[in-house]
């Protein structure tokens, strides 16, 4: 189950890839944590008992695959990590899964990691390190121009880096990285050094990295230059990201 904590559509990444429309404003800038915590409640019972097994986008799926609410994730239309309350809303989403009895749901933070340094956020995390927690951080790029070029962000690569080293030296991580091809073509070889580099170097740090996901293009994009990775394409990255850091890569 996702949350969208930006109704707004606020966020402080611009990515080329990124397939929310911007140009329309959103509806409100205000989450309501008491309808959040009647919607989440109301979908975990909709869930739990068989209604969205019954939905067309999901009746062929099996019942354990639409009965069983394996996480809620904070994500959305923008950077959850923005929403000046995280803590409450973590709390709020805290009350609720403890109330429907869902002791083993992870709560999972899907994050740009622009903000994970803000006195919300960690208090955010703090809570959710007591509620089977899990934070999945983006890392798209190694050098601080190629990740302006995709990422399109005022915030420096070395902010992430920070970022990414003091939250994961607190609890283990997972790295999501959106490898795609630019005008044509896939990440150059120094890029992709370099990126590997900034891996194992939070790894030296201290950072427990539990795992890379690397993936590519899966929707429509604003930008007509950005193209998918073929799966061979992807998977050649991977093995060198395995070789470079040591670290368990998922494609």
């Amino acid at each position: 189950i996702g949350i969208n904590v930006n109704p707004d559509k606020v966020c402080n990444f611009d990515c080329v890839y990124c397939e929310v429309d911007r140009k329309t404003p959103g509806k409100t800038s205000v989450v309501d944590l008491t309808q959040l915590r009647d919607e989440l409640t109301a979908m975990i019972q909709f869930a739990r008992s068989g209604g969205l097994a019954r939905e067309p986008k999901f009746n062929e799926l099996p019942p354990a695959l639409t009965q069983t609410v394996k996480d809620i994730a904070f994500s959305g239309d923008g950077e959850p990590t923005m929403l000046h309350n995280f803590d409450e809303a973590v709390q709020t989403v805290a009350d609720v899964k403890r109330a429907e009895g869902l002791a083993t749901t992870k709560l999972v933070l899907i994050t740009d990691a622009a903000g994970l340094d803000t006195a919300s956020v960690k208090r955010g995390l703090a809570l959710m390190d007591a509620n089977q927690g899990e934070v999945w951080a983006k890392l798209d790029a190694g050098t601080e121009s190629y990740y302006h070029t995709v990422n399109r962000t005022s915030v420096r690569l070395d902010r992430i880096q920070r970022n990414l080293l003091l939250t994961a030296r607190a609890r283990p991580i997972i790295i999501q990285s959106l490898f795609l091809k630019l005008h044509g073509q896939p990440m150059p070889p120094e890029e992709l050094a370099a990126y590997c580099d900034r891996l194992a170097t939070l790894v030296r740090d201290g950072a427990q990295i539990r795992e890379v996901h690397l993936y590519t293009i899966a929707r429509p994009t604003p930008e007509p230059f950005c193209a998918k990775l073929t799966k061979a394409e992807l998977e050649v990255m991977a093995a060198t990201v395995r070789e470079k850091t040591g670290l368990k890569v998922v494609t």
